[in-house]
């Protein structure tokens, strides 16, 4: 079980991040078509995974938009911004801010945030997520990963981007 914090308070979450080096886990997500992806479905890509609890809070709406930014300039690489809003949330932020160089995947069914270790099982986000980013070469190794330290803060953009060089 891994800890971060909200608004001081610490919160644990049901495990730990996938280690830099390790495989991506085993993962189901929502697109917002409603069909369920995985692995197979992001083999040959490089990821970015921007997990957060809520694309209608101010710092998680940042970090989409932050991410989409540098989404245009990564090749073979997409971004997949991740909570457990439903599909259609995401969507309609996204399309309302014009946000096109992310994709959504909603983590409401699949147990995501199990196998990530991000869930977090106390506080006023109990079931929901905790901010993260994981990022993974095309074969699904793990390259990086961060928890950030509350989730109030916004996470290390750069320290992600990097280590996709």
């Amino acid at each position: 079980m891994a800890q971060t914090s909200f608004g001081g308070t610490p919160v644990n979450t049901v495990g730990d991040l996938p280690q830099p080096g390790q495989t991506l886990p085993s993962f189901t997500l929502t697109a917002a078509n409603l069909q369920d992806f995985g692995n197979s479905d992001v083999a040959g890509k490089r990821v970015i995974f921007n997990i957060f609890p809520s694309v209608d809070t101010p710092t998680c709406a940042q970090s989409v938009r932050r991410f989409n930014e540098l989404a245009s300039s990564l090749d073979n690489t997409v971004v997949y911004c991740i909570s457990a809003d439903l599909p259609f949330a995401q969507g309609r932020f996204c399309g309302s801010e014009g946000l096109s160089n992310v994709q959504n995947a909603s983590s409401f069914r699949g147990g995501f945030g199990d196998a990530f270790g991000v869930l977090l099982n106390e506080g006023a986000f109990n079931g929901l997520l905790a901010r993260a980013v994981v990022v993974a070469d095309e074969s699904g190794k793990v390259l990086h990963t961060e928890l950030v330290a509350d989730i109030a803060s916004e996470p290390n953009y750069e320290a992600a981007v990097q280590a996709l060089s």
